[in-house]
């Protein structure tokens, strides 16, 4: 199963990104493939209930990647991470296969609530670069999320979504003429933007903890 899931990791990343010249190649060099090799491994792990150890592995992949991705997620095989730097994926999310993710994507939570908090992400998806998808709804069939947008709610099947908040410009590529859209709420935006600030330094707050607590466990040794 794993390397079945690595196999199709591969044909993805050759499928989406023109640069790629072999399989060999990226084998080797994309950190995408990478971090969702080591992350099937923390899964197996979190799995069979070894959570600390799943977590450790985590951490060691978000090092050498740049990737973050809680061992609790579910990921199909035939996802591509492009470039990958400052991706993070929750604990409750769900990749679908043929999902594309770009660098600087989030697929968080939007508080401390319980239960499923982060997206699931359908088949054939794109999640542009810098895209936040907060909450614990659904993203639909090759829908496109456009690069920078926050998400707060369900996207539909083949829909195009763009903005602070984000809100759908396009269905199966045309206008959405029978869709009442929302007018725009300049506070509502700003405090959208603001969910966003909080939610990055809530996850450098995490780290700098994580660091002092490594540091005071290296000089009680």
């Amino acid at each position: 199963m794993f390397f079945k899931r690595l196999r199709a990791d591969i044909n993805a990343a050759k499928r989406n990104d023109p640069a790629a010249r072999n399989k060999f190649e990226i084998w080797l060099t994309y950190a995408g493939v990478h971090a969702l090799s080591w992350h099937r491994v923390a899964h197996f792990f979190y799995k069979i209930k070894f959570k600390l150890l799943a977590r450790m592995i985590s951490q060691i992949a978000r090092h050498y990647t740049g990737i973050e991705i809680h061992p609790a997620a579910k990921i199909a095989g035939g996802v591509f991470i492009d470039h990958g730097a400052g991706v993070v994926i929750g604990e409750t999310s769900v990749v679908e296969e043929g999902v594309v993710i770009y660098q600087g994507a989030t697929l968080g939570g939007t508080g401390k609530e319980k239960g499923k908090r982060h997206p699931t992400i359908k088949k054939g998806a794109i999640i542009s670069a810098g895209a936040r998808v907060l909450g614990g709804f659904t993203v639909g069939e090759y829908a496109k999320i456009g690069a920078n947008a926050v998400v707060l709610r369900e996207v539909p099947p083949y829909a195009t979504v763009v903005g602070v908040p984000a809100h759908i410009v396009r269905i199966n590529g045309e206008k959405p003429t029978d869709l009442e859209q929302e007018k725009s709420d300049p506070l509502q935006e700003e405090l959208c933007n603001l969910q966003g600030k909080v939610y990055e330094l809530q996850k450098q707050i995490d780290e700098l903890k994580s660091e002092l607590k490594k540091g005071d466990e290296k000089d009680e040794k």
